[in-house]
């Protein structure tokens, strides 16, 4: 058994909206809360539900700022409320680079920038000219960001940082940190855009993107104790797949996922694509367990 989909397509976007793609959803007030990327607004922005279904009209919450010179285009962001301020790091694209930003904002809606800079760039070769897709935990003081770098188009690998503040980062040393597996044909090109969340009985998870080839994308999971070695893929991978005639009939990228304890299941929402248009949908997995059986693959 595996990830069952919603039958009735996208649960969110649509021709009107144009593409939504890279969500990142949390609980706030009662509400889920998506944060996600508006491609032709070439904006970050925000919509809530209260069922993670069907959700409201969408908000700008941060615009690109040309003048920058390094976020022509701002996408693939995700947002925490730390001691009462909700803390945006996102994607800053120009002339074929990707770096990752930071704003903040006192009701969650309004963000505005404390510096004009980025707070991560590209400094490796294995990074080559791309940082981008950062996911972000507060733990014991500490911001610790996982990310993923290389190509513009599609990143090729997942890294690590941590920072006392959230501006200024310390790379690991043994970056990346997870890289593709080529015998497991739906990642056997890349691995890209995720997010990890932790979790009292499994450690740290890694909901992230196995790519068959650069058009083709998949979602799995795997773990790890301390959320940079020693990772195990589950043997459900992938979770989530193109489904050929549908909507998503071409790839399936960037998961957002949470455990819904009163209903028993894990929910998870990704964008979906077919050709030119792509959308947010919703899968769900109704047992705790996701690494039942034997490890396909350790990182």
């Amino acid at each position: 058994m595996t990830f069952i989909k919603h039958q009735d397509g996208p649960v969110f976007g649509n021709a009107q909206t144009g593409t939504v793609f890279d969500g990142y959803i949390w609980h706030e007030g009662g509400k889920y809360r998506m944060d996600f990327s508006w491609r032709g607004k070439k904006a970050c922005a925000v919509t809530f539900s209260d069922d993670g279904i069907h959700w409201g009209e969408p908000v700008i919450t941060l615009q690109n700022d040309l003048s920058t010179g390094w976020e022509d285009d701002i996408n693939r962001n995700c947002v925490l409320k730390v001691d009462g301020v909700y803390k945006m790091w996102y994607t800053g694209q120009a002339r074929g680079y990707s770096y990752i930003g930071y704003a903040e904002s006192m009701d969650g809606i309004h963000f505005d920038r404390p510096l004009c800079e980025p707070v991560m760039i590209p400094e490796y070769p294995w990074e080559r000219e791309s940082v981008m897709n950062p996911c972000v935990l507060y733990e014991n003081g500490v911001y610790r960001m996982w990310y993923s770098a290389g190509e513009t188009y599609e990143p090729n690998v997942n890294a690590y940082a941590e920072s006392e503040d959230g501006i200024h980062w310390k790379k690991s040393r043994i970056n990346p940190i997870f890289t593709h597996c080529p015998e497991n044909v739906y990642e056997q090109d890349r691995v890209g855009g995720c997010q990890v969340i932790h979790t009292s009985d499994m450690g740290y998870l890694m909901f992230y993107i196995g790519y068959e080839d650069i058009d083709t994308a998949r979602i799995c999971v795997a773990k790890s104790k301390n959320g940079i070695t020693g990772w195990e893929r589950s043997t459900l991978n992938p979770l989530v797949e193109p489904t050929a005639g549908a909507w998503d009939s071409d790839a399936t990228y960037k998961p957002t996922v949470l455990w819904n304890e009163q209903e028993g299941k894990w929910m998870l929402w990704y964008n979906g694509r077919t050709a030119g248009d792509e959308y947010m949908g919703y899968a769900y997995y109704p047992m705790r367990d996701l690494f039942p059986g034997a490890v396909k693959g350790k990182d």
